[in-house]
């Protein structure tokens, strides 16, 4: 059973990222004083519908059966939220990126037109896609529901501690607030795939993702350097020619 836990509870965990760099993103159109409240709510929504989710097994199964066919293609419930989520999500991400590139410098539309309201809903939303995908993934591997519940709840209490910190750092690099609209692009796709019964492996995703951290890490540290070599010459202290009491031989005509 400690096995499955630990399993299932790690799996939670490399799954919430998704949820975490969404959330990131959205709060950080709030003010300051709001984004911690924002995101408690946001994971706290995640988990009560996961476990409500996981306490309805029956209804989650039954969202698996064919709805209606689309070009010889059946799709199902699942198959329904997953496409709709993914579409929101390319759309969601694709806006964002074109704010941050076209947007004017120094304007702060963005925050001024995001209400609470409006990005409690948006972060609703995306919760119930993730949170769908993540119970079909705990019932697959798992056959106790008190583990899958116990997994669940540590992995949100997880996120809850290191969404903070995953904030602020998306938050102060905008290259990495970048990487980040690309992954959820690259999620969204994978979405739409999904929901089409076109299976993606999720391990080449995570593995693309992480290489890109990576990258972008020693990117950052580089960068650093470089800033702090250009203050340190800017703060070099330059030496007076040595003073000489002789005085300089007549002009030359």
């Amino acid at each position: 059973m400690w096995i499955a836990f630990l399993t299932l509870l790690a799996l939670e965990i490399v799954l919430g990222i998704d949820n975490i760099i969404f959330i990131s993103i959205l709060v950080d159109k709030l003010p300051a004083e709001r984004q911690a409240l924002a995101r408690r709510l946001g994971l706290g929504l995640a988990l009560v519908m996961r476990v409500l989710l996981l306490l309805s097994l029956s209804w989650v199964i039954g969202l698996t059966a064919p709805l209606f066919t689309v070009l010889g293609q059946e799709i199902s419930g699942r198959d329904l939220i997953l496409i709709l989520g993914g579409l929101f999500l390319l759309g969601k991400s694709t806006y964002e990126i074109h704010e941050n590139l076209e947007g004017e410098e120094g304007h702060s539309s963005a925050k001024v037109k995001a209400t609470f309201g409006s990005v409690l809903i948006q972060i609703v939303i995306l919760d119930i896609v993730f949170s769908l995908d993540s119970v079909i993934t705990a019932v697959g591997m798992v056959d106790q529901v008190s583990v899958m519940i116990a997994a669940v709840v540590v992995s949100i209490a997880v996120m809850m501690v290191s969404a903070g910190a995953v904030s602020a750092f998306v938050s102060r690099h905008p290259t990495v607030k970048m990487l980040a609209l690309s992954f959820l692009l690259l999620i969204g796709f994978s979405l739409l795939l999904e929901g089409f019964d076109q299976h993606v492996p999720k391990g080449y995703i995570y593995f693309a993702m992480g290489f890109a951290v990576l990258v972008e890490l020693l990117n950052l540290r580089v960068r650093r350097r470089r800033q702090q070599g250009r203050e340190n010459t800017k703060h070099t202290v330059k030496l007076h020619r040595r003073y000489s009491k002789e005085r300089p031989g007549p002009a030359q005509p």
